[in-house]
C-alpha cells in the first residue's frame, strides 16, 4: 500500500504547486497590462519567481528519478552497500564508529578504481551513512553522470 502512497502523494503535490505556479504567471501577467509601472515590475517578478519555481521543481523531480534507476541498478548488479550487520542506534541510523568503519572499507575500493559509477555510488552511500551529505551529494552526482555514459555508451 505505501508503494503506492508516497508516488501519488508526490503527484499531488507537484500537481499543486503546478497550479500555484499557474496562478501566479496569471497574476503577472495581469499586473504586466496593468498601466502602473510599480504592478508591471511586481508581474515580472511573480512570472519570474513561477519560471524559477517550476524550474527547481523540475530539478528536484529529474535528480529523484535519476537516483531511483541508479539505486535500482546498483542494487541488481549487487552492488549496494550491507548495512545489515551494522551496529544501530535506537532510532535506526547508523553508529558513528560503524560508519566510519564502513567509510574507510568503501574508500579503498575507490582508490582502487576511481572511475567507476559503481563504487561512486557506495563511496555516496558510506559518506551519507557517515553524516558527510554535502560529499555524498558531490560522488552521487558523479556517480549518476557515470552511470549515464555507461548507459549511452552501450547503446551505440
Amino acid at each position: 500500500m505505501l508503494k503506492y502512497v508516497k508516488p501519488a502523494l508526490m503527484t499531488l503535490v507537484i500537481l499543486g504547486l503546478l497550479l500555484a505556479f499557474g496562478l501566479l504567471i496569471a497574476q503577472g501577467i495581469a499586473g504586466l497590462r496593468s498601466p502602473e509601472v510599480t504592478e508591471k515590475g511586481f508581474g515580472i517578478g511573480l512570472i519570474v519567481l513561477a519560471l524559477v519555481g517550476a524550474w527547481s521543481i523540475w530539478v528536484l523531480v529529474r535528480n529523484g528519478f535519476e537516483l531511483q534507476n541508479i539505486s535500482a541498478r546498483a542494487r541488481a548488479e549487487g552492488f549496494e552497500l550491507d548495512t545489515s550487520g551494522l551496529e544501530r542506534r535506537p532510532s535506526g541510523r547508523i553508529m558513528p564508529e560503524s560508519a566510519d568503519k564502513l567509510f574507510a572499507d568503501v574508500s579503498k575500493e575507490y582508490e582502487a578504481n576511481p572511475e567507476d559509477w559503481r563504487v561512486q555510488y557506495r563511496l555516496a552511500r558510506a559518506y551519507d551513512h557517515a553524516g558527510d551529505r554535502a560529499r555524498g551529494r558531490e560522488f552521487m552526482k558523479k556517480a549518476v553522470a557515470g552511470e549515464a555514459a555507461e548507459r549511452k555508451a552501450s547503446r551505440g
